[in-house]
């Protein structure tokens, strides 16, 4: 390993040591956690607090655990999403040096809620965009990598129509700008208030879900992506080309997104798709090349002090944040 100034021992660092709300957190002093060979030690300076993070938190869907741990969390240390400086790498590491400004995402290890956490170096991590803050580039990743999965699975390019419903979210906000990215044209759905900044994301159209219900849209579309999880296929069907699909971030009432997707390929016609997310340092890479070309933004609802990480997570389990809330880390 090659370490940078002074490392201290130990750390400050937000755990759960056992399921639960929001409260289940606790402010704990830990052991820097020390690189492998193929790692990097990254000093965080600002995370977010997202629905990954919360997931696993509260493992409302219980099969989180068969990763996170049946009884108790094997990680007691969230945050999957994170941008710091690189302060030491391991001894096969080539890509990374001390001192290099990083963002990325990690829900494997996960480790951001801390002051230090390590993280493969060829893993979902990339160098700062240009000219970017760490706070700027923290949300660059987590709702941003779910969308393009999606995008990707519809075979979303030139020419495709979609429809993105919960446009302001950090998975919203992130599709429309890829979508429009890969020469989609893109319906946007939104409440009154945001309809003018999703247009400022490239949106060709914006309903706004107070006065209009998205299902009059006039489709056909070959995706519609409900990045809030509120909507069903039999309702949205209608809205669909002939070979079109739609994708929810949500398992559905009894897992039917699942089931449906599953059954898809044994019927003609619209169909459910329910792609499981990746992420690669080709993703990473590619966002930082978007964000330096000014062609992708996360939408920023709040920046929070690391000591603020509770009330930020009961905030974001509201259901009400608008695209990301950033923690900076002292």
């Amino acid at each position: 390993m090659e370490p940078s100034t002074a490392i201290p021992a130990h750390m400050l660092a937000w755990t759960h040591r056992r399921y639960g709300p929001p409260d289940v957190l606790r402010l704990e002093k830990l052991p820097v956690p020390m690189p492998g060979p193929k790692d990097i030690l990254v000093r965080v300076h600002a995370t977010t607090v997202n629905r990954t993070d919360c997931g696993f938190r509260s493992a409302e869907y219980v099969v989180s655990r068969l990763f996170s741990g049946i009884i108790k969390p094997k990680r007691p240390v969230l945050g999957c999403e994170f941008a710091g400086e690189v302060v030491a790498v391991g001894k096969q590491v080539q890509r990374f040096q001390v001192g290099d400004k990083v963002f990325g995402y990690d829900d494997q290890r996960f480790g951001a809620y801390a002051h230090y956490m390590i993280t493969p170096a060829d893993g979902g991590v990339a160098l700062l965009p240009t000219g970017w803050s760490y706070t700027e580039s923290a949300p660059l990743t987590e709702g941003i990598h779910y969308a393009w999965c999606n995008l990707k699975a519809a075979d979303i390019g030139t020419g495709s129509r979609v429809l993105v419903n919960g446009a302001t979210g950090a998975i919203g906000s992130g599709a429309v700008q890829l979508a429009v990215s890969l020469g989609a044209t893109v319906t946007a759905v939104c409440a009154t208030p945001y309809v003018q900044r999703i247009k400022d994301l490239g949106a060709h159209m914006v309903i706004d879900r107070s006065t209009t219900d998205f299902l009059t849209a006039p489709g056909p579309y070959e995706l519609v992506f409900d990045a809030v999880g509120k909507s069903r296929f039999t309702l949205c069907k209608h809205l669909l080309a002939k070979d079109g699909c739609y994708i929810s971030t949500e398992l559905g009432p009894r897992g039917e997104n699942v089931l449906l997707a599953l059954i898809g390929g044994l019927r003609r016609g619209p169909r459910v798709r329910f792609p499981l997310p990746t992420i690669s340092r080709k993703d990473v890479e590619h966002f930082r090349s978007m964000a330096e070309a000014g062609t992708l933004r996360p939408l920023i609802d709040r920046v929070v002090g690391f000591d603020e990480l509770i009330e930020a997570t009961r905030y974001v389990e509201t259901g009400q944040k608008i695209g990301n809330v950033v923690v900076n880390v002292p």
